[in-house]
């Protein structure tokens, strides 16, 4: 049984299960289905239109290369690469998503998923793919969750140290994560924190 407002009333029970945060769990459902259906159908979906060129590979007149930087966070390599990610955005979504709006939200990610594709055709040779980005941009805001004003708050600090500089000093080894897109994303998310977005 279901009702719009309420969402779904499990029978014999006074339980409701609520589609509470629409862009977290719309962002979530769709990496999880396009993986799914590049994996058991075993066609190039998510290299031909969910994967963002590096540099010299961006061709100007073809039109996917555009969209890429948009859906570049969706795709993802295997199951651990997607639960990994996910395992963050289902828990600081829903709470950024509470405060921001989800509308706020969705432009937050789509700020960052353009910054980090565009920066990755601009310097780096290698292609990227993942919502690493986006999950580091809501680690460094959640710790805004709770910011007043003239105040930085001591949480931020110590996510910016444990979180970047980690992945600084990771970006001198030699692997397959992109630790340049998870710096831009945990800078992307410092600035929209410091912008405090209203909620729409």
């Amino acid at each position: 049984m279901t009702t719009p407002e309420n969402g779904i009333i499990l029978p014999y029970m006074n339980i409701r299960i609520r589609y509470n945060a629409p862009i977290t769990l719309t962002y979530s459902l769709v990496a999880a289905v396009l993986l799914f259906l590049a994996t058991t159908l075993q066609i190039n979906l998510i290299p031909g239109l969910f994967m963002v060129p590096g540099r010299g590979g961006f061709d100007p007149a073809y039109a996917v290369h555009y969209v890429t930087l948009f859906t570049h966070v969706l795709g993802h390599v295997d199951w651990t690469h997607l639960m990994g990610n996910l395992a963050f955005i289902l828990l600081l979504g829903p709470i950024l998503e509470e405060k921001h709006g989800s509308f706020g939200l969705f432009i937050m990610i789509l700020i960052t998923a353009v910054v980090t594709g565009v920066l990755n055709i601009l310097i780096f040779p290698s292609s990227l793919l993942g919502g690493s980005g986006i999950v580091f941009m809501m680690i460094l805001l959640s710790s805004f969750t709770n910011i007043r004003n003239g105040e930085i708050p001591l949480t931020f600090i110590l996510i910016l140290i444990l979180y970047l500089a980690t992945e600084i000093i990771n970006a001198f080894r030699y692997d397959d994560i992109s630790q340049f897109a998870h710096i831009v994303g945990g800078i992307c998310g410092s600035l929209f924190g410091f912008m405090k977005p209203r909620k729409r």
